[in-house]
């Protein structure tokens, strides 16, 4: 292991660098899409095994529950023994429940294995601390926003899965492999096998471990801090939020615009693709102008979008002192509207992903996979408990657009705390140091 393994300074680049972050991020890009598939393969599972809305949510978020919960423990594993090591083992396990999936037969089966299938979800923490012991920190923030974009991942079932649903139901293949939506989780194994070895062939064997000499309790010492908590709650607002709406939108779009099934697949990418390959370019703003800053950009937007998507299809209704009653104020959201302010609400999730991440090198250099493991847990536990709540919202209220509802109130508190925080040591200091604000901010 000694042999393999190279304990190197976080602020050293080295000539793999590159290798590592371009299989790091193919790997992460598949990964999401297998961890976020039931999003479209949902639909056509309700419609066979005969599932309300409030059992299909539960399938989603079992997914994203098991994406989430090991995130804290694989970044530490990473910093540990290298993220080479775990990539591999991680692509390579997630294969044999993918595969299953295509077997399932009922409801139990599809919500255990749609829980071994989330695991898949856990390598977004191995690639953020596998990336940052390979990249200097004037570099950091566009690196892991380039390995953040693999999220777009979140995209590949909404346009392969319908088409091939479509063309291959009721056939069989090679093996008895069953079409229709059986099919995609047996492609997804193939290319989970695939994607392993070109790993393995392809990125540095000497990799980078800068905790390989660290105790664990050294490791976990910053979780005391209450500035991670902060930023774990920022992550279930721009990560755990686009995670479920990524796998809600798709059944919004049929349910509430009557469109088909690929249509609404296709609906949703104009929400992944900001929300996923601006990551970058929210790096590269944190870099150039503070990721305090790219934050403030971020809620502003989300609040304006949900808050207006929140509103429900209506209009007031006045009772005249005889009776006489007159409508007012009519509104409804129409379908393109509705996929503008989508889209906006992705572009302010993907920059706000990458500035919520910048600050954890900046803080927590030696400690990048506990921290960034643990905001990345907390970010996609919200991603499982947002879709039931979406379900549940929408049965108390009867009011679709509750959805929306429920990640303004989210933001709004993040939005609240940050600035609190901010003003807090402001007041407590000189006026001056406003303009460092980025990096003495507590």
């Amino acid at each position: 292991m000694s042999k393999l393994i190279e304990v190197a300074p976080i602020h050293d680049t080295g000539k793999g660098a590159g290798r590592v972050m371009t299989m790091s991020t193919i790997a992460f890009t598949l990964m999401f899409a297998v961890w976020l598939m039931f999003g479209i393969l949902g639909i056509p599972i309700q419609e066979e095994l005969g599932l309300s809305d409030e059992q299909l949510s539960w399938i989603t978020a079992l997914a994203v529950l098991n994406g989430s919960m090991w995130r804290l423990p694989a970044g530490i594993i990473t910093d540990r023994i290298g993220g080479r090591k775990v990539t591999l083992f991680m692509l390579f396990a997630t294969a044999i429940p993918a595969y299953l999936v295509s077997l399932a037969n009922g409801y139990l089966m599809v919500l255990v294995l749609a829980f071994f299938v989330g695991f898949a979800g856990n390598l977004f923490s191995v690639g953020t601390a596998w990336n940052s012991a390979w990249y200097g920190r004037d570099r950091q923030g566009l690196a892991l926003g380039v390995f953040g974009a693999g999220n777009v991942g979140a995209s590949v079932t909404k346009f392969i899965g319908p088409p091939l649903i479509a063309a291959t139901a009721g056939s069989t293949f090679l093996l008895g492999i069953q079409g229709g939506w059986r099919l995609i989780p047996v492609i997804y194994a193939v290319l989970l096998i695939a994607t392993g070895i070109a790993t393995w062939l392809i990125v540095p064997r000497v990799d980078r471990a800068p905790g390989a000499s660290k105790p664990i309790r050294e490791m976990l010492q910053p979780l005391k801090n209450l500035r991670v908590w902060r930023f774990s709650l920022y992550y279930v607002a721009v990560f755990g939020a686009y995670v479920a709406l990524s796998a809600w939108l798709p059944k919004y779009y049929v349910d509430n615009f009557d469109v088909t099934l690929t249509t609404a697949g296709l609906l949703t990418a104009t929400f992944i693709f900001p929300a996923s390959l601006l990551r970058p370019v929210g790096g590269w703003i944190s870099d150039r102008w503070g990721a305090r800053k790219a934050m403030y950009f971020t809620f502003a937007l989300m609040l304006i979008t949900s808050g207006i998507l929140m509103m429900p299809n209506g209009f007031l209704t006045i009772v005249h002192p005889g009776g006489e009653q007159t409508t007012h104020l009519h509104y409804t959201m129409g379908l393109p509207f509705f996929v503008v302010l989508v889209f906006l609400l992705g572009c302010a999730m993907g920059i706000g992903k990458a500035a919520v991440f910048k600050h954890i090198p900046e803080y927590f250099p030696d400690n990048v996979g506990s921290v960034g493991g643990l905001v990345g847990m907390l970010g996609g536990l919200g991603g499982f408990f947002l879709p039931p709540l979406f379900a549940y919202t929408k049965t108390w209220s009867g009011f679709p657009s509750s959805t929306f509802f429920c990640i303004f109130v989210l933001v709004v508190i993040c939005a609240v705390w940050m600035h609190w925080t901010v003003h807090r040591m402001l007041a407590k200091a000189t006026p001056e140091l406003a303009g460092r604000i980025e990096t003495d901010a507590p």
